[in-house]
């Protein structure tokens, strides 16, 4: 994990063009100690802070203070890893029961008259 203090951009003045307060945070995937099932999850995962070679760039300019940023770019970071460490349920496909598949069918009868009874005869 490398992090790095940059200028931030928009307001804020003079404070803005003098003082470095904004992170950088880019953690390599690849080369980390993370496990291998939630590297996998992370470099298939389709987010736009993780680029090509697997490196995800966490830019942070929030607050004012260095500290904070620096600290909110980890949170991010361990936000983004938390979504994946956690297997998402396996979808079991279902069926309609009978009764629903009915209703839905006598719903469209009943729709399908109402309109064919707008209708002229064409005489």
């Amino acid at each position: 994990m490398e992090i790095t203090a940059i200028r931030a951009q928009g307001a804020g003045g003079q404070n803005v063009n003098k003082v470095s307060n904004a992170v950088h945070l880019r953690f390599d995937i690849g080369a980390s100690s993370l496990p291998e099932e939630i590297r996998e999850r992370l470099l298939k995962l389709g987010d736009q802070r993780i680029s090509k070679e697997g490196v995800v760039i966490i830019k942070a300019q929030e607050f004012r203070s260095l500290e904070k940023n620096r600290s909110e770019a980890l949170r991010r970071l361990e936000q983004l890893v938390a979504s994946v460490a956690v297997l998402p349920k396996k979808r079991r496909p279902t069926r309609p029961t009978r009764s629903s598949v009915a209703k839905r069918l006598e719903s469209k009868a009943r729709h399908a008259s109402l309109k064919a009874s707008r209708r002229s005869s064409g005489d």
